[in-house]
């Protein structure tokens, strides 16, 4: 037998019981008790409190100190890294280095030293080598050595590139002179001038403003005709083989700035 807590009314199971609460009070049968005053109430979740006013009523729990269950017997003691004060920290948390009036003041973030011996880097310091060109000792960086030449300023580098880059140590050299152009030369010269009455046939600029005569340029280099066995140095001496050029021009078709094609349209 079960009697309701409401009315007193008896039900022969628990099951009848919350049958006739629901029916008879319209609210389920209380199924927990609250923690303050001790009155009975139905909640489906875990709850503590039959009201709010229950729980809002019950002493705030003192976390402080030792009550906290993080507390760890209090406070440690260190000296500042930068200014030498003491100051606390929790044992359960990083130790700090500066003081808060270090922190506050940016004074502890100086920047470290990085010269000389105190950068991670340095790997002895500069070292006296001698100018491959003029001799002169100067300072250079061992990562700054070069295996192939070492030249202590603007002057001796050039110096240098003069004598480096003529002959066979230029990287357009082909082989030297060819020799004398051979009997016939200045009679085909002086008729490739002629026929291009005595100017330029790609700019057009004539001898009067040259203040000379243009040059006569062979389309197809003597070289050419010389590594060929069955052919002699004056096979290349033919009137549709040479072209007048002022000295400009001359040196853009010597650097491949114009096309053979273009040169032979030209005269």
């Amino acid at each position: 037998m079960a009697d309701c807590p409401t009315c007193g009314a008896s039900r022969d199971s628990w099951q009848k019981l919350r049958l006739h609460h629901i029916d008879a009070h319209d609210c389920s049968l209380p199924n927990r008790e609250c923690d303050r005053c001790g009155e009975r109430f139905f909640c489906e979740h875990q709850r503590k409190y039959c009201s709010e006013e229950c729980r809002y009523a019950e002493p705030t729990r003192d976390l402080s100190g030792e009550n906290n269950p993080n507390y760890s017997d209090a406070k440690e003691q260190t000296t500042c890294e930068r200014c030498g004060a003491s100051f606390e920290y929790y044992p359960s948390a990083k130790q700090g280095r500066f003081c808060g009036d270090c922190v506050a003041t940016n004074e502890w973030q100086e920047p470290p030293e990085l010269t000389g011996e105190s950068n991670p880097n340095y790997t002895g310091g500069t070292a006296t080598i001698a100018c491959d060109e003029c001799g002169e000792p100067f300072e250079r960086y061992p990562a700054q050595v070069n295996e192939t030449v070492n030249l202590c300023g603007e002057a001796c580098r050039a110096d240098w590139l003069s004598t480096a880059f003529t002959g066979e140590g230029h990287p357009n050299w082909r082989g030297g002179p060819t020799g004398p152009y051979g009997p016939g030369w200045r009679e085909v010269r002086k008729l490739a001038l002629e026929r291009d009455d005595y100017a330029c046939v790609l700019c057009g600029t004539d001898a009067e403003k040259l203040g000379q005569n243009p040059d006569v340029h062979h389309i197809i280099p003597v070289r050419a005709f010389l590594d060929e066995a069955r052919l002699t140095v004056a096979d290349a001496h033919t009137l549709d083989n040479l072209c007048s050029l002022c000295v400009d021009c001359h040196r853009l078709v010597e650097h491949g700035g114009v096309e053979t094609g273009i040169l032979r349209a030209a005269i």
